[in-house]
């Protein structure tokens, strides 16, 4: 009989590191090879590494059948069989079992054709079956079934080697997804039409680290690159003033902003939030609001200038103090109002824009 590969079966069996090939290699080649090859109607479906190192080497091995009535059980046996391996990861045994996924998703159809009712404790948990198969949690083979689809070759790599979290990988592609989710949905929410002489903005800084992964901000709100945030075109009037929010560490990319979108700066005010934070060089409790001003745009008037500092306590992440459009309101009344990347719509005299408001 001639032996056949094939490469979707091959496909199938994780490959085994250079280390342990080496040393499958140097067992045959000293005591030959004592596990048999196993055969599906003349196709290896167990032993590929062990037919090529003998064939290589004119070192004679035994084969053994298998019989299956179909191509999917034959694919079935082969996947379960590869549990029977030592050493496999968890991220290997979740590989292997989501690769059962379209074969069990095949039999239930296939019972349903002919008529066979499919239990309702069985109906809809193919994770969870496949979960018990490779000895991990739901969550896990719901986690490595996304970083299959979604993550690059370094991050799926990294973590074989072990050198990054399942979780990890995890958290970055939907960080990543937010992102985009952000970019696209503000280029579909048009820019108010007109100009504005009175702008506040409140831009989603992007940062490169947090204390934790659950303190990052990418989990309470999607961000956005700097370059995407300077490139927007606002509609300021030729003759305006922009507040812009900016935390201590995004000052600089802050004063970016303000000249990139067409502004001076002029000076500042700051948020006291009346309850310490986080931080790396300071436990931070408050927030930067800068002034920038476009031409010939006057500062208030003597009795409509207020004080620098604003005292309110923090309240849910990211959220503003709420006197602050009273503030501005009090020193530019007859300002036309536009605020960006508004998260509410409730002041009337105020225009909104941004992919939060409702």
């Amino acid at each position: 009989m001639q032996i056949q590969i094939d490469n979707e079966f091959k496909s199938l069996i994780p490959l085994l590191t250079a280390e342990e090939y080496a040393g499958l290699e140097k067992s045959i080649l000293e005591e030959g090879c004592r596990d048999a090859l196993v055969l599906w109607n003349g196709i290896i479906i167990d032993g590929h590494n062990r037919y090529e190192i003998c064939t290589q080497n004119n070192i004679p091995f035994n084969t053994t059948d298998k019989q299956f009535e179909s191509r999917e059980k034959a694919k079935e046996w082969i996947i379960l069989n590869q549990f029977s391996r030592r050493n496999l990861s968890a991220y290997d045994r979740s590989l292997l079992a989501l690769k059962l996924k379209d074969i069990i998703s095949k039999q239930a159809e296939q019972r349903m054709k002919s008529g066979i009712p499919v239990p309702k404790s069985e109906q809809g948990r193919t994770l969870e079956k496949l979960a018990k198969i490779a000895d991990v949690g739901k969550d896990t083979i719901y986690k490595i079934e996304k970083i299959e689809q979604k993550a690059t070759p370094e991050q799926k790599e990294k973590i074989k080697k072990g050198e990054v979290s399942i979780h990890k990988v995890f958290m970055d592609i939907n960080r990543e997804e937010k992102r985009e989710a952000i970019k696209q949905d503000l280029k579909t929410v048009e820019l108010p039409k007109g100009t504005f002489n009175v702008i506040l903005a409140d831009p989603p800084w992007k940062y490169k680290f947090s204390e934790t992964e659950s303190r990052a901000i990418e989990n309470q709100y999607p961000t956005m690159e700097l370059e995407d945030i300077k490139n927007l075109k606002i509609p300021s009037a030729d003759n305006s003033v922009l507040f812009l929010w900016a935390t201590a560490p995004k000052l600089e990319e802050a004063l970016q902003v303000l000249n990139a979108w067409g502004f001076e700066y002029r000076t500042c005010a700051v948020w006291d939030k009346e309850v310490i934070g986080m931080g790396y060089w300071f436990r931070v409790q408050h927030e930067l609001l800068l002034v920038g001003v476009k031409g010939n745009f006057a500062p208030p008037t003597p009795d409509n200038r207020i004080s620098s500092v604003i005292r309110e306590k923090r309240d849910k992440h990211s959220k503003k103090p709420e006197q602050i459009y009273d503030l501005i309101e009090k020193m530019f009344p007859n300002g036309k109002f536009l605020e960006l990347f508004a998260r509410e719509n409730k002041r009337t005299n105020w225009t909104v824009w941004g992919n939060q408001c409702e």
